[in-house]
């Protein structure tokens, strides 16, 4: 039985990699620790329903504050991926169990219990699934419109690089309200940092989320400090915004552990600014650029904004 609590468990597949010095972290990425009586309760309630989170999993740097306010991304499928990529600290391997059918209505009992006005379901890859989770996603967003109608839906999908198109439509048809999936980085670092997947093909992903329905908000997002120039992060704009993407989320990458791939620098705050007017100059409806931006972070706050900039756009039309 692994225990994926120990490193070397959690990431077989990097056992061999040569360890990668993790440089110290400026003085503006630094967090404290949470230990709020909110962020407590969240705890509490994602315990409670036996559900994971991708903000302990993936060991994001805002946990303590989204989880004060209430706010947590759930991720579904369980908590081991089939892919293996660089940057990421989710658990790799063959998922040990099936999907869980009553996972959705978990789900969907803690959206209730929190009081979300807006919530983000993300999941692992599950290359071991035919339609890679597909109806899964589905089946949880209907779970949450039936025990929380007026909360709105983010998802943030996998690339179902090896599924047929049916298993986007389905994903889809079910409306959420926010079709995130992120590009991660730009297309030259593919083969390092994100072996498994495409970059065009999960730009075409969610150009094809637009033409099915044009009522959903497309998101995406990268990571800066992997290796990338400024001219490449211009680039993948400029793709995005061709695959009519609305909105963009650009935050600084941080090593999990000296197994993962090295930082190549700690972008600073006012290259992120500069990113954040570029994304707007460019037409994105919404751009959050931070050494601290993650793709859920602040979500709710950045939906409201999404849809007045949409109707306000639409006014002017």
């Amino acid at each position: 039985m692994r225990d994926l609590k120990i490193p070397e468990q959690r990431h077989p597949e990097k056992a061999r990699r040569p360890d990668n010095a993790q440089p110290k972290k400026p003085d503006w990425i630094r967090v404290k620790a949470p230990t709020s009586r909110e962020y407590m309760e969240t705890r509490n309630i994602m315990r409670e329903n036996k559900l994971v989170t991708v903000c302990e999993e993936a060991g994001c740097p805002n946990v303590g504050e989204c989880w004060s306010q209430g706010h947590a991304t759930m991720m579904i499928m369980g908590e081991v991926c089939t892919r293996a990529c660089t940057f990421c600290n989710i658990a790799t391997g063959k998922p040990p169990e099936e999907l869980d059918a009553f996972e959705p209505g978990r789900v969907a009992h803690a959206v209730e219990k929190l009081g979300l006005n807006h919530v983000v379901i993300t999941s692992v890859d599950r290359d071991d699934v035919e339609d890679g989770g597909a109806e899964h996603f589905a089946q949880t967003i209907r779970a949450i419109r039936h025990r929380s109608p007026s909360t709105t839906i983010e998802i943030l999908t996998p690339d179902f690089i090896r599924c047929g198109p049916e298993a986007l439509e389905v994903v889809v048809a079910a409306k959420p309200d926010v079709f995130n999936h992120n590009l991660e980085t730009v297309p030259g670092l593919y083969p390092e940092v994100r072996p498994g997947a495409r970059y065009f093909h999960s730009l075409r992903l969610l150009q094809r989320v637009k033409e099915l329905d044009p009522t959903i908000f497309t998101k995406s997002g990268i990571m800066v400090g992997l290796g990338e120039d400024r001219q490449s992060v211009i680039q993948v704009m400029e793709d995005m915004r061709a695959a009519d993407i609305d909105f963009l989320t650009i935050g600084q990458y941080l090593q999990p552990t000296p197994k993962h791939h090295a930082v190549d620098r700690f972008v600073h705050p006012d290259e992120f600014a500069s990113y954040e007017r570029t994304a707007f100059n460019k037409g994105f409806l919404m751009a959050s650029a931070s050494p601290l931006t993650r793709s859920s972070y602040h979500a709710g706050d950045d939906f409201a904004r999404l849809r007045e900039n949409r109707m306000k756009r639409l006014s002017q039309a």
